[in-house]
């Protein structure tokens, strides 16, 4: 079967007009391109395309951090995490964007860059003086674009203003004083994530997500604001909401439960 021809940059940009994504805003994208394919010049044209959907006024942010936890990151050579994607993964590369310089890094073109990126290294990485934080703060819009809810990392931020009472060990490398690499140890609100495709019916219930095709990918489009709010409401009935049961057998929602019972300090 032949694949659809490739849409141009001005298509692109126009299916993102029509979802609802708001010229001179905050954009924070994630994206898997191999949904979102083929497009005339790859991921490339894809990022300009959002470029035009939110103006030279807007700032387009994506997720950039490493995915060698052992490695000390050095925003102007180390690739982004292999599962973020192309997109993620070009964008960084490209002429004006800036690259936190933190192995938690976010990568951003456009007015609000510095302030995005201002913050230092946030452990647990997604607290409120981080990134994704200040989309939040900015009242940004979130594209999950070709994923789901799953690959959201605004919704780490709720559990952490929500204060979820899991916590599972992670480290990151970053460079001592002298240069030697050293190992930052912490606690983090991880699990498999995949509970957090709860949030589809809750957004669309409230009216608060837009759902359409950009490329040739299911997208959906949410203010930050209103994701975190009513993810916030569900955590504040139940801090476990986001968790497999016990009987259900993950592995990840297992340790994050069993750290429940465990000391912090």
């Amino acid at each position: 079967m032949a694949l659809s021809p490739g849409l141009s940059r001005d298509a692109i940009a126009a299916q993102l007009a029509a979802l609802g994504v708001t010229p001179g805003g905050v954009l924070l994208v994630h994206a898997a391109y191999r949904a979102v394919r083929p497009v005339e010049g790859g991921p490339e044209t894809l990022i300009a395309a959002l470029c035009d959907a939110i103006g030279p006024d807007g700032t387009l942010v994506m997720p950039s951090w490493t995915g060698d936890a052992d490695a000390v990151f050095d925003p102007r050579i180390t690739p982004a995490a292999a599962d973020l994607g192309a997109v993620a993964d070009i964008f960084w590369r490209l002429p004006g964007v800036g690259r936190s310089a933190h192995p938690e890094a976010f990568a951003a073109i456009g007015p609000a860059t510095a302030h995005i990126l201002a913050d230092p290294l946030p452990l647990p990485p997604h607290i409120p003086a981080s990134p994704v934080g200040r989309v939040r703060d900015l009242d940004g819009q979130i594209l999950l674009l070709g994923v789901g809810h799953d690959a959201n990392t605004s919704l780490h931020l709720a559990e952490l203003i929500a204060d979820v009472p899991y916590r599972t060990p992670a480290h990151v490398t970053v460079a001592g004083e002298d240069g030697s690499p050293r190992r930052i140890d912490y606690l983090e609100n991880d699990h498999c994530c995949m509970r957090f495709a709860l949030m589809d019916d809750w957004l669309r219930a409230a009216g608060l997500q837009s759902e359409g095709t950009v490329g040739h990918a299911h997208a959906r489009l949410m203010r930050a604001r209103g994701l975190v709010a009513t993810a916030l409401a569900r955590l504040a009935d139940d801090p476990l909401i986001f968790l497999h049961a016990a009987e259900e057998d993950c592995e990840e929602c297992d340790a994050a439960r069993t750290s429940i019972a465990m000391p912090t300090g």
